[in-house]
């Protein structure tokens, strides 16, 4: 993986914060830690990381939301730690959202889409990602089992989070 681009320093007690990464450092910082990944359909994860951030600003997302989408598999997919992510300038809320869209490993179903539901403004992100997994042209170059089995499980988190 190639080098992220640095954070700014923290600031320490003696000044103030450091200002919030902007949009195009997220996606910059986004970018590098997912280089040379690629999806399920062997498009490069850059593809997915922008197509959410874009559903996100379709829908009326703010800037929280569309660096947390830029975000949203970054620690789940281990392109960046928890560490990371704590110390980044980026606001608690980015990161809570990010946070509970971060799957767990053995976490059931039900309790993933209880966590992105109780965290504000995740759910919104979480539909823009659905919303491009579940695009007929991803799911169409792979195999009809995976096909069938992604089909069923972004239709039982769409109904886990309401969304019929």
């Amino acid at each position: 993986m190639p080098p992220l681009p640095p954070l700014p320093p923290l600031s320490d007690d003696s000044g103030p914060p450091a200002p919030p990464l902007s949009l195009a450092e997220v996606e910059a910082t986004a970018r590098a830690a997912h280089a040379g990944q690629t999806d399920k359909a062997g498009r490069p994860y850059a593809e997915h990381l922008r197509a959410v951030a874009e559903g996100v600003r379709r829908r009326g997302g703010d800037e929280e939301q569309i660096a947390a989408a830029w975000l949203h598999d970054a620690v789940e997919d281990d392109a960046l730690t928890e560490g990371w992510l704590d110390e980044a300038p980026l606001s608690r809320r980015t990161k809570d959202i990010v946070l509970a869209l971060t799957k767990r490993a053995g976490e059931p179903p039900e309790a993933y889409a209880a966590r992105i539901l109780a965290t504000p403004g995740a759910r919104l992100v979480k539909e823009a990602d659905l919303a491009h997994n579940a695009d007929p042209a991803r799911p169409a170059v792979l195999d009809a089992a995976t096909r069938t089995r992604l089909t069923e499980k972004y239709t039982r988190m769409r109904a886990l989070l309401g969304q019929g």
